[in-house]
């Protein structure tokens, strides 16, 4: 849920700290107050595209910060590890987003920086926003058959899964035939430069990291002489008479005749220049051994050089370095098997994909005939939903249709939500319903039902209650506050129906002090709800009538909460 949201320097919004609770939450305020300025930061939280135009004139930049807590096990999760962000013990998530004024925007989750992206893929599982124009993934038709799946993940994910991997099969085979059918058509002289190239990288003998080994062994051989003549005259002054060791031996002889007289001070100085002497010794064995094996060999120099230029040729034609040259060989090698054996991959191929098209259309039959069930079953909870809502006539169904023809990455089928509100009208695709009023309720009645399986904790009703009045405004009302159970659901609304249901209450308004206009949302007590509620009822004017008549309407919504 979300528990606390910080907004600064927002559209008319100055700063504002608005903290939440579990249950239904209402906006209200006069129209032109800024409620839709606290829609629009939770969009732009999870992840809406963001604009200068919202930055408060006069300031440098906007900011929106908000604290979500998020159960451990939810799918959220899983999208913040596979982004590389971490988040603390306690399943806490903070979201931040700015925008300087001169548009740019940065996001963090949890103090790391993510890409607007990486905040949509987030978002997503936090926040979902309707409003009365903007009807989602339920109202786009080709999102319908997604909806279904949710709707029955348990029976059809598996069949789902299965169809998938038979799909991945032919998705392969048809993409290699396609290749061959690219090769064919490609002329006899590309055949011929293939296999010049195929000759010319492979004739190489190419290894990986040669080029590295052999410009070290050069740079060796081609100063023997200098390595030679250092290493000699190092060697000889160590252990040339009358030099380095030679003179150290004598000054340890000495210095173990006075330590056998004053152990107590000399004895460390003593082993100081034995040690010296003994790692000296060491390192002028080590230096007539690495003199002795030094090679001057002017074959093995020209060799290195000439192998040197072979690849650096290779380079200059087929890629940077060995590693992209052998990957050109092997694409070449593939391009020139192609051509040379075509015929006999195309038979083979098209063989491959007629058994992998009769395997998928059969998982593909599998898939529709469990989603018909599937679908039947949605159908009804919705319907059972729509009666809920004074819609006791209305018909919907989830119309399948099959066509094996047109197996896809979803399957065979075409899914479309249809609807029928009046009795004697037809059955009709969802996106074509008229009425506000009846749009409000069909997609209350599809969120009651999506919130128990799509696991978005936040619930957004952007004054989708528009156009309707009466026993429907009461039954969206308490709808929403069933809603509310299973997620925490906001809602704008003009409605007093609506806003007496609420768990908490929010009022927008304004202030203006001559020189700025300033935006302010209250969480209202017990008296400042009733005074509010009593606006909506009566307009500008409150007299003790409409104060009385809301006390009343939050009364019995307290009752039918509890009855719910």
């Amino acid at each position: 849920m979300l528990l606390e949201m910080t907004i600064r320097n927002l559209a008319v919004i100055e700063s504002v700290h608005l903290h939440f609770r579990k249950g239904f939450h209402v906006l209200t305020g006069e129209t032109g107050a800024g409620k839709s300025i606290i829609i629009d930061a939770l969009t732009l939280v999870a992840g809406g595209r963001s604009s200068a135009d919202l930055v408060r004139y006069g300031s440098d930049k906007s900011s929106i910060e908000a604290l979500f807590h998020i159960e451990s096990g939810h799918p959220v999760w899983t999208t913040l590890e596979e982004l590389g962000i971490e988040a603390d013990s306690e399943e806490h998530l903070i979201i931040r987003r700015e925008i300087t004024a001169q548009g740019k925007s940065t996001s963090r989750i949890n103090g790391q920086m993510v890409n607007l992206a990486g905040l949509k893929s987030v978002g997503a599982w936090l926040v979902n926003i309707h409003g009365q124009h903007e009807h989602q993934s339920l109202f786009h038709v080709d999102e319908h058959i997604n909806w279904l799946d949710l709707f029955g993940e348990a029976e059809i994910g598996p069949l789902k899964s299965e169809y998938g991997k038979a799909y991945l099969t032919y998705s392969g085979i048809r993409k290699s035939l396609k290749e061959l059918e690219a090769t064919s058509k490609k002329s006899l002289q590309m055949l011929d430069l293939y296999r010049f190239q195929v000759e010319e990288i492979s004739s190489a003998q190419l290894k990986l990291g040669e080029d590295e080994s052999l410009l070290e062994e050069k740079r060796i051989l081609a100063n023997a002489e200098k390595l030679y003549q250092n290493a000699a005259d190092s060697y000889d002054s160590l252990s040339g008479a009358g030099t380095g060791l030679t003179t150290i031996s004598k000054v340890m002889q000495k210095i173990e005749d006075i330590a056998a007289l004053d152990p107590i001070k000399l004895q460390s100085v003593l082993e100081q220049v034995q040690n010296a002497y003994y790692q000296l010794e060491d390192a002028a064995y080590q230096l007539r051994d690495y003199r002795d094996d030094i090679e001057f060999n002017p074959t093995r120099l020209e060799f290195i050089e000439q192998r040197l230029h072979t690849m650096a040729a290779l380079r200059r034609k087929y890629g940077e370095s060995i590693a992209d040259i052998l990957e050109y060989l092997k694409k070449v090698q593939h391009e020139l098997d192609m051509i040379e054996n075509k015929d006999e991959k195309l038979q083979e191929l098209q063989k491959q994909e007629n058994q992998a098209v009769q395997n998928l259309r059969k998982h593909a039959k599998s898939l529709s005939e469990k989603r018909q069930q599937v679908a039947g079953k949605l159908a009804g909870e919705i319907v059972a939903e729509l009666r809920d809502l004074h819609m006791e006539k209305t018909q919907f169904k989830v119309q399948i249709k099959f066509n094996e023809e047109a197996c896809g990455a979803s399957g065979a089928d075409e899914v479309e939500f249809l609807i029928s509100a009046n009795p004697g009208e037809p059955l009709r695709s969802l996106s074509k319903i008229a009425s506000g009023g009846e749009i409000s309720r069909v997609m209350l009645a599809l969120k009651s039902i999506f919130a128990r399986v799509d696991r978005i904790p936040v619930l957004v009703f952007d004054e989708v209650d528009t156009g309707v009045s009466g026993r429907a405004a009461q039954a969206i009302a308490e709808k929403m506050s069933r809603l509310s159970r299973d997620c925490q659901v906001f809602s704008i609304t003009h409605l007093p129906q609506v806003a007496c249901m609420a768990d908490a209450h929010y009022l927008i308004h304004k202030t203006n002090d001559g020189k700025r206009t300033f935006t302010h949302v209250d969480d209202l007590s017990a008296e400042g709800r009733t005074h509010e509620l009593a606006r909506m009822l009566g307009g500008v004017e409150v007299t003790g009538t409409t104060l009385q008549h809301a006390q009343e309407m939050l009364d019995l919504a307290d009752v039918k909460k509890g009855s719910l």
